[in-house]
C-alpha cells in the first residue's frame, strides 16, 4: 500500500466526497521560533539589567511558572495560547495540572517563587516580574494578550501590570 501524502490526499478528496483541504500556509510564529525566543531572552535580560541570557533563564522560567501555578487549568491554557511558541513551551514545562492552585498573594510571594527556581543560580532582581512582563509585551499580540488578561482574575492582571523596570541605559523597558 502506498503511503498517503498531503498531495495524494488532496487529489483523492473528491474520490471520498470530501472538500480539498484549505491552503496550508505555515504560520509566521512557527517559521523561526528560535530567533524569536533569542530576541525575547535578550529583551528579558536587558529589562532585568542582567549580564547574560543564561542569567535571565531562571528568572523567565520562574516568572512563567509562578504565574501558571496561580491559575486554574482553563485559565493557564487560555493564557498560553497568546504566548510565542517557545515561551509557551516554557510556560507549560513540568506542569502538573492536578496540583492545587496557589493563591496570588503579594508581589513578595511571586518573587520568592521566581527566586526558588534553581536558587543557587538565580539572579532575579527585585523587579523580575515587571522585567519579564515588559519583555514579554514586546513579543506578543498586544490585543490578544490584553483580551486574555481581561478574562482572568484581577490578581492575574496585576501580575503582568507590575510597575515597569527602569534600568539605566535601557529606557525601552521602562515605558
Amino acid at each position: 500500500m502506498r503511503a498517503l501524502s498531503w498531495r495524494n490526499s488532496r487529489l483523492n478528496c473528491s474520490r471520498w466526497g470530501l472538500p480539498p483541504p484549505a491552503s496550508m500556509t505555515l504560520p509566521f510564529e512557527y517559521q523561526n521560533p528560535t530567533l524569536q525566543f533569542e530576541t525575547f531572552m535578550a529583551d528579558a535580560r536587558d529589562c532585568a539589567g542582567l549580564a547574560t541570557t543564561n542569567m535571565a533563564w531562571n528568572m523567565v522560567v520562574g516568572v512563567l511558572h509562578a504565574f501558571r501555578n496561580r491559575l486554574a487549568v482553563n485559565e493557564a491554557l487560555a493564557f498560553s495560547a497568546v504566548l510565542p511558541p517557545v515561551v509557551r513551551a516554557l510556560f507549560i514545562e513540568d506542569w502538573n495540572p492536578e496540583q492545587a492552585v496557589l493563591p496570588f498573594g503579594e508581589p513578595a510571594d511571586w518573587l520568592a517563587d521566581v527566586r526558588s527556581v534553581r536558587a543557587q543560580h538565580n539572579f532575579s532582581p527585585p523587579d523580575a516580574v515587571a522585567a519579564v512582563a515588559a519583555a514579554l509585551r514586546r513579543h506578543v499580540d498586544a490585543r490578544a494578550f490584553d483580551d486574555v488578561l481581561a478574562h482572568l482574575p484581577a490578581e492575574a492582571r496585576s501580575y503582568w501590570q507590575s510597575p515597569k523596570p527602569s534600568r539605566a541605559g535601557n529606557a525601552s523597558c521602562a515605558a
